[in-house]
């Protein structure tokens, strides 16, 4: 059944409190009783509706002053002062009215002044839609926050069905993603987000939006958490006083959605409002929700996502001054925002002001002083450290958590984990970096392998430890990338590849470490009887003692690459490598000669 949008002889006007409406509704046209979705942008009973494309909405305005009691001289972010547009946003006054309050025929005269419509009671299933927000102790914000995504429907005999289905089926979608310790759907949507029109957070199969529907996906907020004792914990009605939501002492909540309401934003995922967080009611809930919750985060700002990024802290002006950039709280040192840059020519800065940092002049990118210069070639550096794995992991080098733990977490994403490990708070550090290595795709795995020149010094040597990682030199991220898989055996919890090897090969001249570069020889008797030498080089700065050595091509045997990279261990009965370290094979034409079957063979082998 399609709404009935017929000319009104009395249109239902809301009270005072809604006069951020400045403009009254047109009349619109008859609707259609034969249900015909011409007039409607989703033909998909499954999809969102949108509102028939002759709806006129009314233009709104949301001001800081009202909403806050500032004064708008005294607000300096410009794009904080004001809300004007037609997006169908209402007053936070009128949001905190009890539904109770209005009844239901007030609650379906303000959704229809607010949407343009004009339903009455005789509608379908409106009046039990309706008597179940007073029943549930709704405000009219969530009442409306939770029903405008379907107000437009072309069926209201089935929509109580439909909110039903939707409900389960996002139950049933987060019960499937984790499966034991792992998340076995990384691109899981956020379970809530906060609806800027009602100014309340929704959960996300309220809003309709389809998981790949990435045009209309919500936009990221990103900021720098402040310090603790420049921030204050809020019982706030927009999360419906489910735990306080910590934000900078000298900033409002309001001034946050007025300002993504003029960036174009309808939906938006802030951690502080729909993360749950410490101190609500549900303990318990939280820590249930955070194993899913937290390690997915990185899923809501990628795949060309739209941040909304805060250098200054959540909903504060955009400024620098000496010692912004080496505190622990700069934005570019948080461990978290490491995989928070988003789409780096659609990003956008907020708490912007005319005369703020963004808009120095420079020449030649030299700023007017050596902070502005630091700051603008920082904002440059955001651009693709997370494409390269040892220049992302030097960015995690620097930065810092309030829970040790986090910087691993963050790395999930970036790292390119097919599937990605459960969150646990107090997890030690080497068993989270295990937990990730252990789903990273065999290529990522195989650049520790192959790469990294130190044997591991935790549980496996195939590999760096958390530790090696956070505190050593990483090698450089020009290195080629390798063509030899490691993968991983769940059952039996073991490591393994498949490559060309050099069963014995006795290795010289790489155990003194002088600086630079080093040279020496491989020396490699034949299955025939002939004796082979080769030239190797190691640019890196670890030991290689002289010795006879098992080792595993980590390339392909052909002139495509440059060097031709080889780990370096010895062999264990059962298959099993214990890497010593890695080096090259520099001469082109030497390669050749390791296709001979005599010095090389395809094995497995089973990394320990």
């Amino acid at each position: 059944m399609t709404p009935d949008l017929s000319p009104r002889s009395a249109h239902p006007e809301p009270p005072s409190d809604v006069g951020s409406q400045t403009s009254s509704m047109e009349e619109q046209p008859s609707g259609d009783a034969s249900g015909d979705s011409d007039t409607f942008s989703e033909p998909d009973d499954d999809g969102p509706w949108h509102p028939p494309k002759n709806i006129s909405l009314p233009e709104v305005n949301i001001y800081a002053f009202t909403e806050t009691g500032q004064k708008e001289s005294s607000i300096i972010v410009p794009l904080q002062r004001v809300y004007t547009g037609t997006k169908p946003a209402i007053s936070s006054h009128l949001a905190d009215t009890p539904c109770a309050t209005l009844g239901v025929q007030g609650i379906l005269n303000l959704l229809n002044a607010t949407l343009a419509t004009s339903y009455s009671l005789a509608t379908p299933s409106l009046s039990s839609l309706l008597d179940e927000c007073i029943e549930n102790n709704w405000d009219f914000g969530t009442a409306y926050g939770r029903l405008r995504r379907i107000w437009y429907t072309r069926d209201w005999r089935t929509i109580q069905d439909t909110l039903r289905k939707w409900e389960e089926e996002d139950r049933k979608m987060r019960r499937k993603a984790l499966v034991g310790n792992q998340i076995i759907n990384p691109g899981l949507p956020p379970r809530r987000v906060w609806d800027l029109l009602s100014n309340r957070v929704v959960p996300w199969w309220s809003t309709g939006i389809l998981i790949d529907d990435w045009k209309r996906r919500p936009q990221p907020i990103s900021h720098a958490w402040m310090d603790e004792k420049d921030r204050v914990n809020v019982r706030t009605l927009i999360n419906g006083y489910e735990w306080p939501v910590p934000i900078p002492k000298d900033t409002s909540l309001k001034l946050v959605r007025i300002e993504t309401l003029n960036l174009g934003a309808e939906y938006v995922w802030l951690d502080v409002l729909c993360l749950r967080q410490v101190g609500g009611l549900r303990e318990d809930m939280r820590t249930e929700e955070w194993k899913l919750d937290v390690p997915t985060i990185g899923a809501v700002y990628s795949n060309g996502a739209v941040p909304v990024i805060y250098l200054s802290g959540l909903g504060r002006p955009l400024t620098l001054k000496e010692g912004d950039l080496d505190s622990d709280r700069s934005w570019f040192r948080r461990a978290w925002t490491l995989q928070e840059v988003g789409d780096s020519v659609k990003r956008v800065f907020a708490g912007d002001m005319p005369d703020g940092p963004l808009h120095a002049k420079h020449k030649d990118r030299k700023y007017e002083t050596p902070l502005l210069t630091r700051f603008h070639k920082q904002l440059a550096s955001m651009e693709d450290v997370s494409d390269l794995l040892f220049e992302a992991l030097e960015d995690m080098q620097k930065r810092v958590s309030v829970n040790p733990v986090d910087k691993v977490a963050g790395l999930a994403f970036v790292m390119r984990c097919k599937t990605i490990p459960a969150y646990y708070e107090s997890q030690s550090l080497e068993d989270a970096w295990t937990a990730i290595v252990n789903l990273m795709a065999g290529v990522v795995r195989g650049q520790f392998f192959s790469v990294y020149p130190e044997p591991g010094n935790a549980d496996r040597k195939w590999r760096p430890s958390w530790d090696q990682l956070m505190t050593k030199s990483l090698p450089a991220s020009d290195v080629l990338d390798p063509d030899n898989d490691v993968n991983w055996d769940d059952v039996m919890d073991a490591d393994w590849c498949v490559g060309p090897c050099i069963e014995k090969g006795s290795v010289r001249g790489l155990a003194v470490v002088e600086g630079g570069n080093r040279h020496g020889q491989l020396i490699v008797k034949g299955k025939d009887g002939m004796r082979h030498q080769f030239k190797i080089t190691a640019t890196h700065t670890y030991s290689i003692p002289a010795d006879t050595y098992t080792l595993i091509c980590v390339d392909e045997l052909s002139l495509k690459f440059r060097l031709q990279n080889w780990v370096v261990g010895r062999r264990l009965p059962g298959e099993r490598f214990e890497k010593v370290s890695v080096l090259q094979i520099p001469d082109k034409e030497e390669w050749r000669q390791l296709e001979d079957p005599h010095i090389t063979e395809w094995c497995r082998n089973i990394l320990v």
